[in-house]
């Protein structure tokens, strides 16, 4: 079988990279040159798409005895990962770009020319699992599972797609990299964004956006509390950095419950205002087989690091609702909704959406 492994130039993806080697595949490894200046990514501790992480990539190549190539994918990522980041903060939601980079770079742009090259699927250093039925489930490691951002995945994609380290902990994939006498095996894990240098994401968005100052609101009497310099600075369920220019009346703290981009409004409010029971999701995937007749109890996870929660979703092809069975607060617009069957071999990953809309007890956030 042949097979690409994309190489970062971390550990994950390089023992990901050896052990598809050595269980005999044809490996190919590739490394995706996705910035336009590499100087300007992250590097170091904090590193991902930098040309350190290149240089890295191709020594575990040589140690592996792989062939290595390096692929410029540098406008793609940026229309499709950058672009739409910041369009998203514009329309006034909160993006998840490692997940559009796995959509719309690693297992599509990238997926759709290994293909065309001959090359049966793709090996990456996620950490998540597929089964022997092809679906897609957490990785034993619940402290780096991956699953969520790989749930816009198409069951297609998936049936080409190899995740060797889903059945490992992190602490046993460095144990490995440092036995294979690969040099990345103490390598940090990268951090935040990588097209953002310095880490700045409110600087980074005022540069491309530019001022657009309004008011802080007080959700429930209208009084404006403060200014902004721009809403998309702002995300749903954010205190800190609010610069009230006064205490809400009831002197209670104050949380980002809604950002209103046509009248660039940030409205806040108590914490409690921030608990959603039922949220819909546009663009539906769902790789477990044909969307189901009727309602189907799961859990669901609602951002990259948030814990799942019970309820009744609902999928058709033109969005999934979902009925949580307990209230959850800050749940943001443009994050995932993903749909899981809880499993003793791994909770399965039945599909995901994209946020769209949330609702408070039956009141639309």
């Amino acid at each position: 079988m042949k097979v690409l492994a994309a190489m970062s130039g971390g550990v994950d993806s390089a023992v990901a990279a050896a052990r598809a080697a050595e269980v005999g595949y044809d490996v190919t490894g590739v490394h995706l040159a996705l910035s336009r200046n590499p100087q300007t990514y992250r590097s170091g501790a904090r590193g991902c798409c930098t040309l350190e992480d290149a240089r890295d990539a191709r020594r575990a190549a040589d140690v592996i005895g792989i062939p290595f190539y390096v692929w410029d994918m540098a406008d793609r990522f940026h229309e499709d990962v950058v672009d739409d980041f910041v369009a998203e903060y514009a329309a006034g939601r909160t993006p998840n770009p490692c997940l559009r980079c796995n959509e719309k770079i690693k297992f599509a742009a990238v997926l759709d020319r290994a293909l065309a090259l001959g090359f049966d699927a793709v090996v990456t250093g996620h950490h998540a699992r597929k089964g022997t039925d092809g679906l897609l489930r957490r990785s034993v490691d619940l402290g780096k599972d991956q699953s969520y951002v790989l749930a816009v995945l198409t069951r297609e994609q998936l049936d080409h797609s190899i995740f060797p380290l889903g059945d490992s902990t992190k602490a046993e994939v460095r144990a490995e990299a440092a036995r294979r006498g690969l040099s990345v095996a103490d390598k940090p894990d990268s951090h935040d964004i990588c097209f953002i240098a310095d880490g700045d994401t409110r600087g980074f968005l005022h540069e491309r956006l530019g001022a657009t100052p309004g008011d802080i609101v007080d959700a429930e009497t209208g009084e404006v509390l403060g200014a902004h310099e721009g809403a998309y600075a702002y995300t749903i369920g954010q205190r800190r950095g609010l610069d009230l220019r006064r205490p809400a009346p009831d002197g209670r703290p104050r949380y980002v419950l809604s950002i209103t981009p046509v009248t660039n409004t940030v409205t806040v409010g108590p914490a409690e205002a921030l608990e959603v029971s039922r949220v819909s999701g546009e663009r539906p995937v769902w790789t477990a087989g044909p969307l189901p007749a009727g309602e189907v109890e799961c859990e669901v996870q609602l951002r990259a690091h948030g814990e799942p929660v019970p309820a009744t979703v609902r999928v058709d092809a033109d969005g999934l609702v979902a009925s949580l069975h307990r209230p959850v607060r800050g749940v943001a617009a443009g994050q995932a909704v993903v749909a899981y069957r809880p499993d003793p071999a791994g909770d399965v990953v039945l599909g995901s959406a994209t946020i769209a809309t949330t609702e408070r007890a039956g009141v639309p956030a």
